[in-house]
């Protein structure tokens, strides 16, 4: 057991490195290629602060852990926009920009509706071995909706200017480069698998069903580099960078990580999970009441704290049930 712990933590600390990696050497690649630091922060860092998810639901799903793949990415999305938002804005209040209250937050909100539609329906061709759950057919509808959306990051970068870009990205060789990207996505895929395997094993010894480690120790683990993001951001009173990681990992989340993992092996649902995916979507909501009717485009600290208490107090009744 005391092993188990020991070997999930390292598994952790492996999927942060290797997301750390990975970004800085695709974007130094990036740079070398003439990239704007705009149009880098707004792919190859959204994608990287993802990977973690991606390679734990993808290992957990061809595991046959479907509540562990689901709970991971469900889970994730709750912690980011509860835990990670709350944390951010009880350091500095958020100003938010209009285009992510007006666009890309009723898009998480969409994302979260759509998901929730997919895997209780009862379509569930190309793949699907169950009455729900989420098929290839599923998967690459949410893929649709992912290349959409990404269409829309291209247009939103086209009309903003560089100089915008809050961030600087060092530039590495470019040997040196491609071996950061090969050894972070190593590093992650051997990170993600100690950390589904032990997280597993803990959940057994402790009697958890495999859908409170998804939505829990897999979330938040997975999740680390979102909430190092967004603390760092709102500690600078980078508040866009802050409040827009969260959002749009959890776009990403919903459209690339279920997509990609739904088109390599299909996942079975569990409908306890509606529960979860409630959560988020009156998460999202709360956000949106915060920032189109209270005070406009800011989350102040009040709101903030409702946030982190919310996300506490529905980890204790994920404790309680078990």
């Amino acid at each position: 057991m005391f092993l188990s712990v020991i070997l999930l933590l390292l598994g952790f600390g492996i999927l942060v490195k290797g997301a750390d990696f990975l970004v800085k050497g695709a974007s130094s690649v990036a740079k070398r290629k003439g990239i704007s630091n705009l149009a880098i922060g707004l792919t190859v860092v959204a994608f990287g602060t993802s990977m973690p998810e991606l390679t734990v639901s993808v290992l957990a799903a061809l595991e046959g852990r479907n509540d562990a793949s689901f709970g991971n990415v469900i889970g994730s999305n709750n912690f980011n926009l509860l835990f990670i938002l709350g944390v951010a804005g009880l350091l500095y209040p958020l100003a938010v920009h209009r285009n992510t209250v007006n666009k890309e937050i009723p898009i998480s909100l969409g994302a979260a509706f759509l998901l929730w539609f997919l895997v209780n329906d009862s379509w569930n061709g190309m793949g699907g071995s169950g009455i729900n759950g989420l098929s290839r057919l599923d998967a690459l509808i949410l893929l649709i909706f992912f290349s959409a959306f990404i269409y829309y990051v291209y247009l939103s970068m086209k009309e903003a200017s560089a100089k915008n870009a809050e961030e600087g990205y060092h530039q590495y060789s470019m040997p040196f480069s491609i071996i950061m990207i090969l050894g972070g996505l190593a590093a992650l895929i051997g990170g993600g698998k100690l950390v589904v395997d032990h997280a597993v094993n803990i959940a057994q010894y402790f009697g958890w069903s495999e859908k409170l480690i998804g939505l829990t120790i897999l979330a938040i683990g997975t999740s680390l580099p979102e909430l190092a993001t967004s603390a760092v951001a709102a500690y600078h009173k980078h508040d866009d960078i802050a409040i827009g990681n969260v959002i749009g990992s959890n776009i990403f989340n919903i459209f690339f990580i279920l997509g990609i993992t739904g088109m390599i092996h299909p996942i079975d649902y569990n409908t306890e999970m509606n529960r979860d995916i409630y959560v988020l979507i009156a998460g999202t909501l709360a956000l949106m009441v915060f920032l189109f009717i209270l005070t406009r485009h800011k989350l102040d600290r009040w709101k903030a704290f409702i946030m982190l208490a919310a996300y506490i107090l529905y980890t204790g009744y994920l404790i309680k049930l078990g």
